[in-house]
């Protein structure tokens, strides 16, 4: 890190709640960061962090969430204005590759437990910057959700019953949880044991085909960019075997309706019980037939 970043380094305050035992890092370095960029860019070819002509490209968040080099940008593409859908299966394989080289690099720093590759698109959700991109947080702990899905997560794709599937590639189904907390809420996981975006066997080619295919299907549900959260969840780093893990890429898009976000209120945050307005089998239905990247 240049030495005019080192103030931005964050001093690492882990808090847990006495009452609900929830985790909360507390990074006052973060309050001092921009929200847009004050000039141009920085995402594109000459920009701040991009000096150079890429196609995919990875470096160190100047505004770190946590310490000793443990977040990371991730760039899809050099295009501004570009989809992930719109890279073409070449294209988001390319950023798959990314996302594995990375978790192996950062999964093998001594004192990281798990790597979170995650994409927050459109400023509905947070994102600062349009230009297409995604991070990489490398936790010292396993999280708490990653940690529930892999002690009492049972992650069979193969056995989503077809009403709810919405696309399938190579190893990999898509489809809307019946339970689904988001009106077009995705799961993507490959059929088998695969683990982690590292394993040998993952098949990159369809994961890649798989996101292109229901992230342009998102885009057509209204005719308009649609905002969501993307996270995946892998196997942990921490050295342990942990031979039940199951890979799986979450999709919550914000919309539930033409420009109308589906917003979780008091009442589901205080129970932890959810309210979908949509049946989860029907957005499979409407996504289904969709025409996806092919359009």
């Amino acid at each position: 890190m240049d030495p005019e970043d080192a103030e931005h380094t964050p001093a690492i305050d882990v808090r847990v709640d006495d009452l609900t035992r929830a985790v909360t890092v507390v990074v006052r370095s973060r309050q001092g960061r921009p929200n847009l960029p004050d000039s141009g860019c920085p995402f594109c070819v000459g920009g701040l962090e991009a000096p150079e002509p890429y196609d995919v490209l990875a470096f160190p968040n100047r505004w770190p969430a946590l310490g000793d080099g443990r977040c990371e940008v991730v760039l899809y593409t050099s295009d501004h204005h570009q989809t992930f859908w719109g890279l073409g299966v070449d294209g988001a394989r390319r950023v798959v590759e990314l996302w594995a080289e990375r978790t192996e690099v950062l999964g093998a720093m001594d004192d990281v437990d798990y790597v979170l590759v995650f994409e927050n698109r459109g400023p509905e959700v947070g994102a600062t910057i349009a230009h297409p991109h995604g991070q990489i947080y490398a936790y010292d702990r396993i999280p708490p959700v990653p940690l529930r899905t892999l002690l009492d997560g049972v992650l069979r794709p193969e056995s989503v019953p077809e009403e709810y599937v919405v696309g399938q590639s190579g190893d990999w189904v898509a489809w809307v949880p019946p339970a689904a907390t988001w009106p077009y809420e995705l799961r993507i996981a490959p059929v088998g044991s695969v683990g982690s975006l590292t394993d040998p066997d993952c098949d990159c080619d369809g994961l890649a085909e798989v996101l292109v295919d229901v992230l342009a299907r998102l885009d057509q549900r209204f005719d308009e960019p649609m905002p969501y959260m993307m996270w995946i969840h892998q196997r942990p780093t921490d050295g342990g075997e942990w031979p039940d893990a199951r890979m799986c890429v979450f999709i919550a898009p914000l919309l539930r309706s033409p420009g109308t976000p589906r917003f979780v209120a008091a009442a589901e945050v205080g129970a932890g019980i959810f309210f979908n307005p949509v049946d989860p089998a029907e957005a499979a239905r409407e996504l289904r037939n969709l025409p996806g990247a092919a359009a």
